[in-house]
C-alpha cells in the first residue's frame, strides 16, 4: 500500500511538472542585429526597432532591456505580450561626443520566456564631419 501511494504521488508530480513546462512564453526576434551603415557626426542620433513575437503559450513579460553603454537607450513594451502577439524594443543610439568610426553596442534583454536572455546588437560607422 505504501508503494502505491508513493507511485501515485510521483505520477501526480510528473503530470504537474509536465503541465507547467507546457505553458511557457517564448520570444522570437525578427532580427537580432541592426546596422545603421555610415552616417555623419552632424546627425549623431540614430534609431531602430527590433520586433519580436511571443511564440509560446503563456504571456511574455520583458523584465529588463539594458544597453552596454550610456550612449544607447532601449525602450520596450511594458505590458505582457499575449501568445501570438508582437512587441517591440526601440533603440536610440546617440553618438554625440563619441569618436568617429565603427561602433558595436549590445542590448541585453531578459524575459520570463524559455530563453530568458537574448542579446541584440547595433552597429554602424559614424563618419567625421568634413570641414
Amino acid at each position: 500500500m505504501k508503494k502505491f501511494f508513493i507511485m501515485s504521488f510521483m505520477l501526480m508530480l510528473s503530470v504537474c511538472f509536465a503541465m507547467a513546462q507546457g505553458n511557457q512564453a517564448s520570444i522570437k526576434f525578427d532580427k537580432v542585429v541592426h546596422n545603421f551603415g555610415t552616417f555623419s557626426e552632424d546627425a549623431p542620433t540614430q534609431k531602430c526597432v527590433f520586433t519580436f513575437t511571443n511564440t509560446g503559450t503563456a504571456p511574455l513579460i520583458i523584465n529588463q532591456a539594458v544597453a552596454s553603454c550610456g550612449c544607447t537607450i532601449p525602450s520596450y513594451t511594458k505590458a505582457p505580450i499575449k501568445p501570438g502577439e508582437k512587441g517591440e524594443i526601440k533603440v536610440t543610439y546617440n553618438g554625440t561626443g563619441a569618436f568617429p568610426g565603427h561602433f558595436k553596442k549590445t542590448i541585453t534583454v531578459r524575459t520570463n520566456g524559455v530563453t530568458e536572455l537574448t542579446r541584440l546588437y547595433i552597429e554602424g560607422v559614424m563618419s567625421e564631419t568634413k570641414k
